[in-house]
């Protein structure tokens, strides 16, 4: 089975993943743990801010970018309307 790496890029920058985990050969599996991943660090890390982004590059084993997942949160405060 094939080894994939998954690099995250954050509000702290670019994270490569140097070990990478094995997958089988097949669009799914890596497409589940793109979501994985992308919703536990939107768990983790946008409670409490305005905005934010998170992706997630899956690389193969020759270094070749196979997947991108990402997620953009932003929130916008609306004006409070005026009583009457």
């Amino acid at each position: 089975m094939p080894r994939y790496f998954f690099d995250l890029t954050n509000g702290d920058g670019l994270t490569r993943d140097e070990m990478g985990s094995v997958f089988p050969e097949s669009r799914e599996p890596l497409l589940k743990e793109v979501s994985r991943i992308l919703t536990d660090l939107a768990r983790d890390e946008l409670p409490g801010t305005d905005s934010g982004e998170i992706t997630v590059t899956v690389r193969d084993e020759r270094g070749c970018t196979v997947l991108v997942g990402s997620l953009d949160f932003q929130t916008r405060w609306r004006p409070t309307p005026e009583p009457g």
